[in-house]
């Protein structure tokens, strides 16, 4: 088989120094050293403010009347330092602090991020709320917890309307409400309300720029939820040193970053570290322009993105995987996706360790069609904790779940827990803990000051160190099944997703407390063909055509013929039809399946795969449902 051709991608850690510690424990770090790096972010906005003034810096299309997208809105780095600085001094004004930081209900937006340039301009946290939490939830149990850890002094959702009931049910009564519309909200009638534009409208003086130069590495720059799904959120500290530390490990792993100003077209949600700390400060770091996509990777939305990217042309792509599935898909038969999408992009981007080869090789069809060449497929792998950038891929040879090698300055720590190797960090970009729950931050180090990360990794060969690692699963997914055997998960998994290839997006393996071992699975977008169905099919019939049943039935006797006993053996299985939600948490910060919060969120559905439950499809190993 040739070698594949890539358009040229410049990797920047390709070694590693290893050492060995007591009880099988290793250590690993990139042999380059990390290099200086900024006390704080807000440099970067007045360096580029200064520099490059006119440069566009953030866009977003303007939503009409009928709730259509129209043409984009611009700000460009003079216009956001000066927002910044204006609505910063009426924050100042406030005497907000750490202990009253700001709060921020709502998607991505041109004023959210005006908001969170100011906080960052001026040293008062702010914190991005997961929108779900608000505007989907029935009991606001999760945000009125956030609210009584937080304290808010000020709380900002971009419309009342949709908002209001969240606020008027959780929202303390000494903190102020922001918003951009909706202010006449039945649901917050008799509460004082200030509109963003009297912030807007505020004159800067210079006691903001004092404010600014009054901060620096200790600095708390903002608070990160983890997506709390089996306990309340926690909140993770985010300081200037962990962004600023983390932005140059970034530019040191990705040389492409300081080779050309980066071009973005992302959907990723702020209140998450992917979208928020490592894409928007990507962009803010790299003095390049970020249009915010507000298409999301599921059948209603993914349009917006498709119709994004046939206009605008990023230089690197980040997506989750079922995102770069739908692309993979349109691709193929969308010329001008194909043109734009391909025509500047040096590098594709996914979080996590779920992307299913099948996705990748189609991306790989489209892309030698097009250009003769491959872009580089690649994937960052860390978390909220770790700012998140943490292990970078050495090449472009890498297959699905291969995660890499350390980024400058940050060590890893392999040690052995429970029959897996966890995976442990420390290094600048690591948080120092949990606001306000010491006894969450304790338990999270180990005794060197390692953070436990709680995922499991191998390496990719262990004879060539220098490959770097592959994902093994998160330990604390591992259960034991009612006959007390015990069920790796992460293993299983994988082996469902080769077996099912490439209708297989993802699998979670269910079976705790049972006696057998079941699996809910996401299926791909090529699914369809197997019914010969047109592409806008609804799913869920798709799911139960005979051709699909009687394939996936084959897939279950696979998999049941190669394993070795009942932890191995997926006894029942279901398709599903709705996608993993990012907004429930189902899909990590890294982009991989939250196997326990699937299991939460869908807990009446796994119920019915082992009651058989007429309104479940459930396919078993050799026997037609």
């Amino acid at each position: 088989m040739s070698t594949p051709k890539f358009r040229p991608f410049t990797y920047g850690v390709t070694r590693v120094a290893t050492r060995d510690g007591a009880g099988g424990v290793q250590y690993l770090a990139a042999e380059q050293p990390l290099a200086a790096f900024d006390a704080r972010m807000s440099d970067r906005l007045a360096h580029w403010a200064r520099t490059t003034p006119d440069t566009l810096f953030l866009a977003q299309r303007e939503r009409l009347a009928d709730g259509s997208l129209g043409d984009w809105r611009h700000v460009t780095y003079a216009q956001a330092l000066d927002a910044a600085r204006r609505i910063g001094q009426a924050l100042l004004a406030r005497g907000l602090s750490a202990e009253r930081p700001v709060m921020i209900l709502s998607e991505n937006s041109l004023e959210h991020a005006l908001l969170a340039l100011a906080c960052l301009w001026i040293g008062v946290p702010w914190a991005p709320i997961s929108p779900p939490y608000s505007i989907v939830s029935k009991d606001f149990g999760k945000l009125r917890h956030i609210m009584g850890l937080l304290t808010p002094g000020l709380i900002w959702a971009d419309d009342g309307a949709r908002y209001g009931a969240a606020i008027a049910a959780t929202a303390p009564p000494d903190a102020e409400l922001v918003l951009s519309r909706g202010l006449d909200a039945p649901a917050l009638a008799g509460r004082a309300i200030t509109p963003l534009e009297a912030l807007l409208a505020t004159e800067a003086s210079a006691a903001v720029d004092a404010a600014q130069a009054a901060t620096g590495p200790d600095t708390i720059a903002k608070f990160l939820f983890t997506s709390g799904s089996t306990k309340n959120p926690k909140a993770v500290i985010n300081t200037h040193r962990m962004l600023c530390a983390n932005q140059q490990q970034m530019r040191q792993s990705m040389p492409t970053l300081e080779q050309e100003k980066p071009v973005l077209v992302d959907w990723l949600p702020w209140n998450h570290t992917f979208g928020g700390n490592h894409n928007f400060g990507l962009v803010l770091s790299n003095g390049g322009t970020l249009y915010i996509d507000d298409g999301r990777p599921m059948p209603a939305l993914v349009g917006e993105t498709l119709r994004n990217l046939r206009e605008i042309a990023p230089t690197l792509y980040f997506n989750v995987p079922t995102g770069f599935e739908a692309i993979a898909q349109a691709m193929k038969q969308d010329a001008q996706l194909r043109r734009n999408l391909l025509s500047r992009v040096k590098m594709f981007f996914y979080a996590g360790a779920s992307l299913p080869q099948s996705v990748w090789d189609a991306l790989s069809e489209s892309e030698e069609a097009e250009l003769g060449e491959r872009i580089v497929m690649t994937c960052g792998f860390g978390m909220t904790e770790s700012s998140p950038y943490g292990l970078f891929p050495t090449g472009p040879d890498i297959r699905a779940g291969e995660l890499g090698v350390p980024t400058p300055g940050m060590e890893c720590k392999l040690a052995p827990v429970d029959g897996k190797i966890e995976l442990r960090y420390r290094g600048p970009n690591i948080t120092p803990g949990y606001w306000r729950t010491p006894d969450a931050t304790a338990e999270s180090f180990d005794e060197e000051g390692f953070f436990r990360t709680g995922d499991a990794v191998q390496w990719i060969k262990p004879e060539d160190t220098h490959q770097g690692l592959r994902f093994d699963g998160r330990i604390a997914e591992d259960f034991k099944l009612s006959t007390g055997t015990f069920v790796s998960v992460g293993p299983l998994r994988a082996r469902a997703i080769a077996a099912g290839a490439p209708y297989i997006q993802d699998v979670v393996v269910t079976g705790l407390n049972r006696k057998e071992v079941g699996a809910l699975v996401f299926t791909t977008a090529a699914v369809r063909s197997l019914a010969g169905v047109a592409a806008d099919a609804p799913l869920a019939d798709v799911l139960r055509h005979p051709a699909v049943v009687a394939h996936f039935t084959g897939v279950a006797g696979e998999l049941a013929r190669s394993a070795t006993g009942s932890a191995s053996r997926i006894a029942r299985l279901t398709l599903l039809a709705e996608p993993p939600s990012i907004d429930k948490g189902e899909v990590t910060d890294k982009g991989s399946i939250n196997q326990r919060a699937v299991l939460k969120v869908r807990e009446a559905l796994v119920q019915a795969l082992y009651d058989e439950a007429p309104e479940v499809l459930v396919i078993k190993p050799g026997a037609q449902p």
